[in-house]
């Protein structure tokens, strides 16, 4: 994957000397290559910003879509076979190509007595009306028995591979106020803030650990949502032949579209930037391209949905397959920013391995994976377990949370006479779940929830076992 270095000198933004001025300076000052760039007045922050946020434009040419006329006109035959009767708009609709390019091969079609006119509008065929012959119908059956999909049209790997680079999660700029504003919400040390800043911004593996309960998947969670800026991803993508559905509406969260932007490419839909997360479930087939048999098309595999996001595995260790097998089937990828996917054909091909990967456990890493593996996931994070004093800065945020006074005799009285007494060590996810026993408990007896010394006992004795 060329570096944003590479891709401005060669669209001539910026010479080989810019270049060597502003590495130069940011090994002086620090910072994006951007960044220096923009510092040195070599390019203005208006123009990288338009180079770093492009959108798909869309074809004025069926040469422009990346993929066969035969490919689209089939395509188009499968859709017409599903509607019998339609009009022009209704194709461009569900192709997501422009009007000229359909009507083209809607015309191709008609010459070839696939599908012929009923009616409409003398001005324009536009407003005409068609409907699908014998002929058509017999072809149309014959490409639904070769391949269901009926979605937008696919665009070609080159054009998903470039558009993977020019919105890599690499050049994400997290801000030190940023970070802190996100982690707000959470009590976190300091020294831990100024190890996980970096680390995000670096774009680079992170190995997240530590006992459970002490907010590994909450971090996680929220490195995804701080996560700035939007992506563009195609419906499909079309790959020797076959098609691989990209868009999933569980994973990608829509973004509304620039109104002053008009000649985006409406195969591609723009996008929060994805967060993948997996737990137990995951195996290595998840990480595979997923073929129907019935329908006969791909749905793209977990990193493939994503890329230029975050993806999270959580509980890592505890999944159904053994974690060194895992971690095998990473070792390229997290080097080379590649992996390579096969088609039930026997095709293999390559694709952007661009993401931010969190590898989340209660495990010790060095049970998991070895020196090999470990040397490649750049940061180690332990979350360790909170001391007294943080421990009563959470309980206070959850009481807070949920509009109960904090008293401090009560608080002394739950550490002094179940942590102390039994020796039970502070964990993070304990006040949240003591206090829902508080409540659950005010609601069933028709009360305000309070902290109360039999309440915690009750609470207590609910939540933990052989503890009394």
């Amino acid at each position: 994957m060329a570096s944003i270095g590479e891709r401005l000198r060669k669209e001539g933004l910026v010479t080989e000397q810019d270049l060597e001025n502003a590495l130069k300076r940011q090994r002086e000052k620090g910072g994006r290559l951007g960044q220096n760039l923009v510092a040195l007045g070599i390019i203005s922050e208006a123009d990288l910003n338009r180079f770093l946020n492009r959108h798909p434009v869309a074809p004025t040419s069926l040469e422009d879509t990346g993929i066969s006329v035969a490919f689209i006109a089939d395509l188009i035959m499968k859709h017409i076979y599903s509607l019998g009767e339609f009009k022009l708009a209704d194709v461009v609709d569900q192709l997501k190509l422009p009007v000229s390019l359909v009507h083209k091969i809607i015309e191709m079609l008609k010459k070839n007595r696939m599908i012929e006119i009923t009616g409409g509008g003398t001005l324009s065929s536009i407003s005409y009306n068609y409907k699908i012959t014998e002929l058509g119908k017999n072809r149309g059956s014959e490409l639904m028995d070769l391949c269901r999909y009926m979605g937008p049209a696919p665009v070609s790997l080159e054009a998903y591979s470039r558009m993977v680079a020019f919105q890599t999660v690499k050049h994400v700029i997290v801000s030190e106020d940023t970070v802190m504003k996100a982690f707000s919400n959470l009590v976190l040390s300091e020294s831990l803030l100024k190890r996980l800043g970096p680390a995000i911004s670096s774009g680079k593996a992170i190995f997240v650990y530590g006992p459970s309960g002490n907010g590994k998947t909450a971090i996680a969670e929220t490195i995804g949502a701080l996560l700035p800026e939007t992506v563009y991803i195609p419906y499909a993508i079309t790959v020797g032949g076959q098609v691989i559905l990209m868009f999933d509406p569980v994973t990608h969260i829509p973004a509304d579209t620039e109104a002053d932007i008009t000649d985006i490419d409406q195969r591609w839909i723009k996008i929060k930037r994805p967060v993948v997360m997996t737990g137990g479930e995951l195996t290595l087939k998840m990480l595979d391209l997923d073929f129907n048999p019935i329908s006969k098309f791909y749905e793209a595999s977990l990193q493939m949905k994503a890329n230029n996001g975050l993806f999270i595995a959580d509980d890592f260790g505890r999944q159904l397959v053994e974690p060194q097998a895992l971690l095998n089937r990473w070792i390229v990828p997290l080097d080379r920013q590649v992996d390579f996917m096969t088609l039930h054909t026997g095709m293999k091909f390559e694709i952007p391995f661009d993401m931010l990967i969190i590898f989340s456990t209660n495990l010790e890493p060095k049970s998991l994976g070895d020196e090999a593996f470990l040397r490649r996931i750049r940061y180690k994070i332990n979350i360790e377990l909170p001391t007294e004093e943080v421990y009563e800065t959470i309980f206070k945020k959850v009481c807070e949370k949920n509009a109960i006074p904090f008293d401090k005799k009560i608080f002394e009285y739950l550490i002094q006479n179940y942590y102390r007494k039994y020796q039970v060590g502070l964990n993070g996810c304990h006040p949240r779940d003591i206090i829902d026993h508080i409540i659950d408990s005010a609601h069933y007896h028709m009360h305000a929830p309070i902290l109360t010394q039999e309440g915690i006992d009750a609470a207590w004795r609910n939540y933990f076992v052989d503890m009394l």
